[in-house]
């Protein structure tokens, strides 16, 4: 296959859904941990073509969603106490903090701007130079070596008023935090292509064979995802827990060696506090000692953060597979994208976003031909 309507084929989906159906005697829980892939099973009504014994749920596959609430209070305190030029991609302008969101501040004077590369905010800070330049750096494995970067090129061009604020999040630790739940469902994983497109496959084996649940390593069309769930299946019914790269034209075992060496120059592991499942060790990426020049949160005096009040938003039980979107009773109501209660219904890859995008007008994705 070379282009992307050949993952889109009405005739291979329904065929490969056939295929799960036959191969399914059990019901199973799996749980796809990308937010790109949530959107395409919501998108594409996937779901809607897998027998009734073969759940989907939706993991902490947002980086946008997960980030902390305490870690935006920093950010609106970087851009109104501070000052600095508040660099950001636009789906986190709306993410609510403790207090405000970014957005709010913005609209009280802050200097907040939407960019789309790290480099751009390396260029803002050469061409301000009387100006502090910070770049809200948030994301998975994908993001980290863009961002590293942006540091390594601040550094050997001299550019003393560039930092970020960092809030790298890793899967595999997140993957572990949610098998060993006390009130885990899941049984098997739909792991991230594009984040092992940078970090490769070696990590994932220990986890599958830890908790018995196969991880299969998928993209994010249709076929992509049913050829997933396929394997997926396979491997429940007949008691494996192996790691299988579905995703093959674009991961290979090692990754990518000279992203990763990127990675490893500018940041070390650490542990992250993730919004609706807390601290989890070893989970994150901090700015390395060597470069705490470029760390925001060491050249900043920032408040130390602070406790979140309670809410009624259950993202945490959402992206822990325990809930879905549709389980909250302030979905589409007192919760929608004009006013969010929660990360979830906020981000282009958030679960919530895409129930109330693709599902909050039922019956409008009856069928996989009618959807794309």
């Amino acid at each position: 296959m070379k282009y992307v309507d050949e993952y889109r084929d009405a005739a291979l989906v329904h065929k490969l859904a056939a295929a799960i159906a036959r191969a399914t005697t059990r019901p199973w829980t799996i749980m796809e941990i990308c937010g790109g892939q949530t959107h395409a099973i919501v998108k594409f009504g996937l779901d809607d073509l897998l027998p009734k014994n073969i759940t989907l749920v939706h993991g902490p596959g947002c980086p946008v969603c997960v980030t902390s609430a305490d870690l935006i209070d920093q950010a609106v305190e970087l851009a109104l106490r501070h000052r600095v030029i508040l660099c950001s991609f636009g789906d986190m302008l709306r993410v609510p903090g403790n207090g405000l969101d970014l957005l709010t501040a913005k609209a009280r004077g802050a200097d907040v701007r939407i960019i789309y590369s790290p480099l751009d905010a390396v260029t803002l800070a050469k061409e301000n130079p009387a100006k502090q330049v910070v770049f809200f750096a948030v994301g998975f494995e994908t993001t980290a070596p863009a961002n590293a970067l942006a540091v390594l090129t601040a550094a050997r061009e001299h550019v003393p008023n560039f930092s970020i604020l960092t809030s790298h999040v890793l899967v595999p630790p997140a993957m572990r935090a949610i098998l060993g739940s006390p009130d885990n469902r899941v049984q098997g994983f739909l792991a991230a292509g594009h984040v092992c497109t940078i970090m490769g496959t070696a990590e994932y084996g220990p986890i599958a064979r830890e908790f018995g649940a196969p991880i299969i390593i998928t993209g994010f069309e249709p076929v992509d995802i049913l050829e997933g769930i396929l394997l997926c299946v396979q491997q429940l019914e007949s008691g494996r827990t192996e790691v299988e790269n579905a995703y093959s034209r674009a991961v290979r075992t090692g990754g990518n060696v000279h992203a990763r060496q990127i990675v490893e120059t500018v940041f070390e592991v650490c542990d992250r506090d993730w919004r609706g499942l807390g601290v989890i060790p070893q989970s994150g990426l901090a700015v390395r000692p060597a470069y705490a020049t470029f760390d925001a949160a060491r050249r900043f005096p920032l408040t130390a953060a602070s406790a979140t009040g309670a809410t009624e938003c259950i993202s945490g039980e959402i992206m822990r597979g325990i809930k879905k979107p549709h389980d909250c009773p302030a979905f589409g109501t007192r919760c929608t994208p004009e006013c969010p209660l929660g990360a979830p219904m906020v981000s282009s890859e958030g679960a919530c976003a895409a129930y109330y995008r693709y599902r909050s007008r039922q019956p409008q994705l009856a069928s996989i031909t009618q959807a794309i």
